[in-house]
């Protein structure tokens, strides 16, 4: 098995960029949702409402990736660095209530919504396509990386176990409940999908899996995936 593409997402909830090459810290992807919009109560724009987050489907309309030395958001031709506060006030006039980009350490909750590295076999999107009838374009997932799999949800099995990715080894800890998210328009993606409700007639709502990092490295597109069978 090998990885056939890995992806970061700057700010949570905007679309990410592709990668051929990223280090792995003990945080997860270099710079992966470093930043989050938040509102004035310090909760997070996401795609539904909890205790962490407040629904605001627009920031889906937005796009960050990371030059040398900045966050850069963008949308319909338009282009922000993450601190500009001119982001702050576009997003403001876009969801309809004051908002700021902040780091991590200046926000009250964490960014990732658990483990923060998420996975998913070529093969289960393949399953999702022909046994759902979705289009099982895996930016709808918003994973890290993508595995290239034989067996469907193979990847599964390797929960409680650890998995090397070319340098790095991660230990695979769950498998990822979806929720509205994955039906939104979003990262490059137009139309809007129908994936969730199939889902979770046949598998829980459940696509990809979430790992921790054990041995930080970096890790590239072609690298191979080595299962550990000791677990």
């Amino acid at each position: 098995m090998r990885i056939v593409s890995l992806r970061r997402y700057p700010v949570k909830a905007m679309g990410g960029e592709a990668l051929d090459a990223v280090a792995i810290e003990p945080r997860g992807l270099a710079g992966d949702r470093a930043l989050a919009v938040v509102d004035a109560e310090g909760l997070l724009a996401a795609g539904k409402r909890t205790r962490r987050f407040r629904r605001h489907d627009e920031v889906f309309g937005y796009a960050a990736r990371t030059t040398d030395d900045a966050v850069v958001v963008s949308r319909a031709g338009r282009e922000w660095a993450a601190d500009d506060p001119a982001l702050g006030a576009e997003l403001g006039a876009s969801m309809g209530e004051p908002m700021r980009v902040l780091p991590q350490a200046a926000s009250q909750h964490r960014f990732f919504d658990d483990s923060p590295v998420s996975i998913v076999g070529t093969a289960t999107l393949a399953w999702c396509r022909s046994e759902l009838g979705v289009d099982a374009d895996p930016r709808r997932l918003r994973v890290n990386i993508v595995v290239d799999t034989d067996v469907p949800f193979v990847e599964e099995s390797w929960i409680g176990r650890q998995v090397t990715f070319g340098g790095p080894r991660l230990r695979v800890t769950k498998r990822n409940e979806r929720c509205r998210v994955i039906d939104l328009a979003q990262d490059g993606l137009s139309e809007s999908a129908r994936w969730l409700k199939p889902l979770g007639e046949r598998r829980d709502a459940c696509v990809a899996v979430y790992a921790e990092v054990v041995v930080p490295g970096r890790v590239a597109v072609g690298d191979a995936v080595t299962p550990d069978p000791s677990g």
